[in-house]
């Protein structure tokens, strides 16, 4: 029996997929931005994108991550069978499995990040709008755009829970609670 993927393998694995592909963490932290500017006037690119990476600890995004990007690589390679090939391929409108991963993943920071992310999916933000194409150089991004989507729909989230903590004046501490405890799963 092989040992377990430790959690650093598993999280570096994930950000390395995310980069090859050609999405950086500052630009799904743009549409970060763009989502929380409205409620959040003193909101920094900074913040966002500490947002962004800490959304990016947590398993259930990461697996997310692996197994979408997989998918739509290997669609690229031409090596499922069909008819998901072809599915795959050009991101048929009926085919909802790649909206399903990332919804799963978008669960952990609760109603708010699922509603955001179904703002993203219909709404097509920064680098979600580029990655939303049928075939783009070569590259199926089926399930990354909804991936995408579900990473900054958490970081959304994630930070309109940190403004409501400052709001009501939470200690440190029990922000940082908040904080590990969303880092579980």
């Amino acid at each position: 029996m092989k040992n377990r993927v430790h959690s650093r393998e598993v999280e570096a694995a994930a950000r390395r997929l995310l980069n090859e592909r050609g999405v950086t963490i500052p630009e799904i932290a743009d549409i970060v931005y763009e989502m929380q500017i409205p409620f959040s006037p003193g909101l920094t690119k900074e913040e966002c994108i500490e947002s962004v990476d800490a959304v990016l600890m947590k398993r259930e995004i990461q697996h997310a991550i692996l197994v979408g990007v997989e998918l739509d690589m290997l669609a690229e390679q031409k090596k499922l069978s069909e008819p998901l090939q072809s599915i795959v391929e050009q991101d048929e409108g009926l085919f909802g499995v790649d909206e399903t991963i990332a919804l799963g993943a978008v669960f952990g920071y609760g109603s708010i990040a699922v509603t955001t992310f179904g703002h993203l999916d219909k709404f097509k933000m920064g680098i979600i709008q580029k990655l939303d194409t049928k075939i783009a150089n070569g590259k199926v991004h089926t399930f990354l755009d909804d991936l995408v989507a579900s990473i900054a729909a958490n970081a959304s989230s994630r930070l309109a829970h940190r403004l409501r903590d400052k709001q009501e004046r939470l200690t440190a501490e029990e922000i940082a609670q908040h904080e590990n405890e969303e880092k579980i799963g």
